[in-house]
C-alpha cells in the first residue's frame, strides 16, 4: 500500500473523528444548557400558578432524566450508533440493572406513591424513617431533612414509604409536655393556678386551645403538676424553654421548697 496514500487515509480518519467528538462535546454542553433552563422555566411556571413545591421539584427531576437520556441517544445517533439497537440495549440493561438495584427502584416508586398520597410537603417538620427534621427536597429515590442540629440527612424513599411517618405541621398547634414535681408540703391547687397563669403570658402559647395544667400524680416526693401548653411547630422548642423557666420562676416566687423523698421513703 502507499505509504502516503495511508497516511491520508489515517489523518482523514483522525480529522472527521476528532470532528465529530468535539461536536458531541459541543451538543452535550448546549443540552445540558438547554435542558437546565427547560427545567428551570417549568418550575418558575408551576411556582407562579402555587404548584406545591414538593411536586414542583419532583417533576423537574423526572423531565430532567428523561431530557437527558434524549440527549445521550441523540449524541449516539450523531455517530452513527444505531439507537434502535441501542434501546434494546437499554432495555435489557435496565432489566439487569432493576435486579440488581432493587433497592434504588422500590425508593423511586415510593417517591412516586408519596407525590400522590402527599403525607408531607417541603417546609414540614416531621419523623420520617427514625430521623426527626424539616423537609428541604423530595428527591427521586430519597428525601431530605434538615435536623434540629443542623445536619443535612437523607432518607430512603423506600424507608419513609415502609415506616411511621409523623407530620408536626399538619395540625394548627402542637402540645408541649412538661411536668412540675412539688414538695408534700406545696397546696397543688395553688400551684396550678401560679402555673396557668404563668404559661399563659409566655409568647407564641395558643389560647385556643388553653394551655393544660393540672394534677398529674402523687408521689413519695409529693405532687407532679402535669404543665402542658399549645404552640405551633415553628415556636415549639422557644415554647418548651420558656415553660421550664416559667415552672422555675414561679417556685422561686413562691417560696416553695426543693421536693425531697419523705421520711417514709428514707427509712425504707
Amino acid at each position: 500500500m502507499d505509504l502516503s496514500r495511508f497516511q491520508q487515509f489515517l489523518t482523514t480518519s483522525a480529522s472527521a473523528v476528532a470532528i465529530k467528538l468535539l461536536s458531541a462535546i459541543a451538543f452535550w454542553i448546549i443540552g445540558r444548557w438547554l435542558i437546565g433552563r427547560v427545567v428551570a422555566l417549568l418550575q418558575a411556571a408551576m411556582n407562579r400558578n402555587a404548584v406545591d413545591p414538593t411536586l414542583t421539584k419532583y417533576l423537574g427531576s423526572i423531565i430532567s432524566v428523561a431530557l437527558n437520556i434524549t440527549l445521550v441517544i441523540g449524541i449516539l445517533g450523531y455517530f452513527g450508533i444505531e439507537t434502535t439497537s441501542f434501546a434494546a440495549i437499554l432495555a435489557g440493561a435496565g432489566v439487569a440493572i432493576g435486579a440488581a438495584w432493587s433497592g434504588l427502584l422500590g425508593n423511586f416508586a415510593a417517591g412516586a406513591f408519596m407525590l400522590v398520597l402527599r403525607p408531607f410537603k417541603v417546609g414540614d417538620f416531621v419523623s420520617i424513617g427514625g430521623v426527626v427534621g424539616t423537609v428541604k427536597e423530595l428527591g427521586l429515590f430519597g428525601t431530605t431533612l434538615i435536623t434540629p442540629d443542623n445536619v443535612l440527612t437523607v432518607v430512603g424513599n423506600g424507608k419513609v414509604f415502609g415506616d411511621t411517618i409523623q407530620n408536626f405541621s399538619s395540625m394548627p398547634v402542637r402540645r408541649v409536655e412538661r411536668t412540675a414535681q412539688l414538695a408534700g408540703g406545696v397546696d397543688p391547687l395553688d400551684a396550678i393556678a401560679r402555673l396557668r397563669a404563668a404559661v399563659a403570658a409566655i409568647p407564641n402559647v395558643a389560647s385556643d386551645p388553653k394551655p393544660n395544667v393540672a394534677l398529674l400524680d402523687m408521689n413519695l416526693n409529693g405532687p407532679v403538676i402535669a404543665v402542658q401548653p399549645y404552640t405551633h411547630t415553628d415556636h415549639y422548642w422557644q415554647v418548651y424553654f420558656d415553660t421550664n423557666e416559667a415552672i422555675v420562676r414561679v417556685a422561686k416566687e413562691a417560696g416553695w421548697p426543693a421536693p425531697m423523698p419523705t421520711t417514709r421513703m428514707l427509712q425504707a
